[in-house]
């Protein structure tokens, strides 16, 4: 198992207890683009993708925003198969 699926399988098995610097990794491997204009929320999206999922950088990041995340990646992944 690659550093990539062992690190996404963390965050599904334990959504709890992540920072942004975690996820800000996770979607540069998999093109996701993440904005960001200096506030305290990250913005997490793809060109194809109609849903957006906006992410206090707060630590540690509710695990509500990570499951939200890990559907984004999911539908990303889809998308490139």
């Amino acid at each position: 198992m690659n550093k990539r699926a062992k690190l996404l399988d963390t965050m599904r098995n334990n959504p709890r207890d992540w920072r942004i610097e975690d996820l800000l990794v996770v979607a540069k491997q998999f093109g996701i683009e993440c904005r960001n204009r200096g506030g305290s929320h990250y913005a997490f999206g793809f060109q194809s993708v109609e849903m957006d999922v906006t992410v206090p950088a707060h630590r540690p990041i509710k695990p509500v925003y990570i499951r939200q995340f890990l559907l984004l990646v999911d539908t990303v992944k889809e998308l490139k198969q």
